[in-house]
């Protein structure tokens, strides 16, 4: 059994039916970047995100974020020390490898951006010092569907800076059974067992970089893109920024399913939950009750998949 089928296989023991999801936050933590899980409470998206954090062994927080939680709560603040005589910083719950925020959209979004710093440049600015945070540095993100009650939408530039936005869904059928007979009063997670030690991480991170992309998927990948710039329902489409991380994500998803090159079908594959949250939609889609993942679907469908030999 290869690595990424125990730290799936370790998953699944608090995730049911889950399969692709979990792979998608392994291709995502692997690639270096921040998730993103928008949907119902109670589907599981805290409990995988936990998970995860166990699976890889690192320093985990949470923050559940609220109207008044405010920019010092995740960043932390100076003061003064009066035995010292000088001012000290109080570390926030930043500082931490994997930081769960909670329902991201219920706080203002002063304390939304106050993230943003962080998700780009791994670093956090408080009383004109900087503080590296540690490495590898993840933000995961849950946010209620838009609309819910005491909800905030998460501006453009923060959205462009989540590697990939999930969505967990309810289980079928046979899973909601499976969930309740295994389902017991105690906390599920406190068996899931660490998988990956620091210098296999660092070790699969390397080996992902190294992945192959050809020309003719680096042109693929770009007719993409400018097609979301393009679009009849798109008033802005996707950013560079989006770009690279359709590659990081094309890159880890080629790895998870072990090849040492990426092939148009990993793009595919990856697209939408890499590129529906970066657009933003015009007036017409909203009229037409388009949504932002029927967009992306649809130009995917229209631009032809180059044939790799």
């Amino acid at each position: 059994m290869n690595i990424t089928n125990k730290i799936i296989g370790e998953a699944e023991k608090v995730i049911i039916g889950k399969e692709n999801v979990i792979k998608n936050c392994i291709e995502a933590m692997l690639a270096g970047g921040h998730i993103l899980f928008e949907d119902v409470p109670g589907v599981g998206k805290t409990t995988l995100s936990l998970a995860i954090s166990k699976i890889f062994g690192q320093d985990f927080k949470r923050v559940q974020f609220t109207p008044d939680t405010m920019p010092s709560d995740i960043l932390g603040f100076s003061y003064f020390d009066k035995n010292d005589k000088k001012l000290k910083f109080q570390q926030g719950a930043i500082m931490t490898n994997i930081l769960l925020a909670d329902e991201i959209n219920r706080t203002s979004p002063k304390t939304q951006s106050a993230l943003l710093e962080a998700m780009e440049e791994k670093q956090i600015s408080v009383d004109g010092n900087t503080y590296k945070l540690p490495s590898p540095f993840t933000v995961i993100a849950t946010q209620n569907p838009t609309g819910s009650a005491g909800t905030q939408v998460l501006p453009n530039s923060q959205l462009d800076r989540f590697m990939i936005r999930l969505k967990m869904g309810y289980p079928d059928f046979k899973q909601q059974i499976e969930i309740l007979k295994t389902n017991k009063y105690e906390n599920k997670t406190d068996y899931i067992k660490r998988i990956v030690d620091d210098e296999t991480y660092l070790s699969l991170q390397k080996q992902i970089e190294n992945i192959f992309i050809s020309d003719e998927v680096y042109e693929y990948i770009t007719k993409l893109i400018e097609a979301t710039r393009n679009n009849e329902n798109i008033e802005l489409g996707v950013s560079p920024r989006g770009a690279i991380a359709i590659c990081k994500m094309a890159k880890a998803h080629a790895f998870l399913n072990e090849r040492d090159f990426v092939i148009p079908t990993d793009v595919a594959e990856i697209f939408e939950i890499t590129c529906a949250h970066r657009i933003i939609l015009n007036s017409n889609a909203k009229f037409s009750s388009v949504s932002d993942t029927q967009v992306i679907n649809s130009i995917l469908s229209e631009i032809e998949m180059p044939k790799i030999s």
